[in-house]
């Protein structure tokens, strides 16, 4: 089903278009979540910080199939809006080759460099095959990944959220099932978590394309669309390679912070491993809203209609401030119990380091919702260059101070403290950003 988000009331649009982006990326967030629940509570406490150190490895590429999602999904948007929809079918069947090209070559320089990178982070020895043994099956599974997203990217641009959501909910739910029975019920370790990972992805990102190639049977235009165009190449890597440049950079420097943390021993990394997927959970989360934002601001930007952005950036504000309450509330006072579901018989230092992070953390979530979301319009509007400075900002102070404060009595804290500082700078930056950029927009616009 597509969707036309430039007519309705804003705030009603945002919500019923963002609510199945945010379940999508729970559920998504469900396959981390159950890899690394399945690895601590039947494999062992080494095992979850194997997955963890991983994880961070594994978000490069995350950054890469968002950046290609988000290139699509944007440039999707607005073609619809203006009813483009000769280029708007050209633009899909570009995303996906350079799609390809990306992803191949990611896949080559992973499995050739993957195991030096996992030593240049500090990985322990006793965690380095198991760490590399779930990389590897990862590694394989990069098509799936990066096909899923564009998929998702492209239904986001026609307005549809809620396809993608029925696809990811299935093979979530499956992933769980599958992990619990490769590795209590076959005894395969972390492979086991690896390869229930791989196949529901696969399975997922199969049935995303599917439908994919039938929602464009129902744009009608009234010429054949060519395969490739090269203009709408350059507006696709526009977005898309900002995008990925900023992600890459924040997960290159979550590695470097990883590294930090994998000096404090594998206590202090399993901590960090159960809370960082919590807290990911909520950050990538509100990022899928602001991406909604993207798709709305695009969309109207298209046709013209510029007062809905303003309108549609404080309905995102409203929506996701309504989620982090609960979010907070929860993590701030039950991290503990949480942080539990991950550990049979957590360590102390283990569970106190976990409950550190979150404890920290969880106050400055409305902080960063208005980054997020702010971030979001930005990025709709083409505005790649603030989006990328407010972001660096952020990512650069976590970065640097994560290595000073740990270097001091702080200890281990030091590096979560680093988080809300960075966030703080970045949103101011953010709506500093917005609010000059949408009025040079709109002033040109109404020319």
């Amino acid at each position: 089903m597509v969707r036309d988000l430039t007519v309705g009331k804003s705030g009603r649009v945002i919500f019923s278009f963002c609510l199945p982006l945010f379940l999508s990326v729970v559920f998504q967030q469900l396959y981390t979540i159950a890899d690394s629940f399945v690895a601590g509570r039947f494999i062992g406490e080494e095992a979850l910080a194997a997955v963890g150190n991983s994880y961070e490895m594994t978000l490069i590429f995350i950054a890469f199939a968002f950046g290609c999602s988000m290139g699509a999904s944007v440039l999707v948007s607005k073609l619809f809006g203006a009813k483009e929809y000769k280029k708007l079918k050209s633009s899909v069947s570009t995303s996906l080759a350079a799609t390809a090209v990306c992803f191949s070559f990611l896949m080559a320089f992973g499995l050739l460099l993957g195991k030096r990178i996992l030593l240049l982070i500090n990985t322990p020895s006793s965690l380095l095959e198991p760490s590399w043994i779930y990389l590897e099956i990862y590694l394989f599974g990069l098509p799936f990944l990066f096909l899923y997203n564009l998929s998702t990217g492209i239904f986001s641009g026609l307005g549809d959220s809620r396809t993608p959501f029925i696809f990811l909910a299935l093979s979530s739910t499956c992933n769980i099932f599958m992990d619990i029975y490769f590795v209590a019920g076959l005894k395969m370790g972390v492979e086991g978590v690896a390869w229930a990972t791989f196949i529901c992805q696969g399975v997922s990102s199969v049935l995303a394309l599917v439908v994919v190639g039938k929602r464009l049977k129902e744009v009608e235009s009234d010429e054949k669309a060519p395969l490739f165009s090269l203009p709408l190449l350059k507006d696709f890597l526009s977005v898309a390679v900002p995008t990925t440049l900023q992600q890459s950079f924040v997960s290159v420097g979550n590695i470097l912070i990883q590294s930090t943390i994998n000096s404090f021993g594998p206590g202090v990394m399993a901590g960090y491993a159960g809370g960082i997927k919590l807290n990911n959970l909520v950050i990538t989360s509100f990022t899928t809203i602001g991406n909604g934002m993207s798709n709305f601001t695009a969309q109207n930007l298209g046709a013209g209609k510029t007062e809905r952005i303003k309108e549609g950036e404080k309905a995102g504000i409203k929506m996701i401030w309504a989620l982090a309450l609960p979010i907070f509330l929860l993590y701030f006072f039950f991290s503990p119990t949480l942080l539990k579901l991950f550990l049979e018989n957590p360590s102390e230092e283990a569970l106190q380091s976990g409950k550190a992070l979150l404890t920290i953390l969880s106050p400055f979530y409305f902080v960063v919702a208005i980054k997020l979301v702010t971030d979001g319009v930005l990025k709709g509007m083409g505005m790649m260059k603030e989006f990328m400075i407010d972001t660096f900002s952020d990512l650069i102070l976590r970065v640097s101070l994560s290595f000073i404060l740990s270097s001091t009595f702080l200890g281990s804290n030091g590096i979560w403290l680093s988080w809300p500082i960075g966030w703080i700078v970045g949103t101011v930056l953010a709506v500093y950003f917005y609010k000059r950029s949408t009025k040079r927009l709109f002033k040109e616009l109404l020319k």
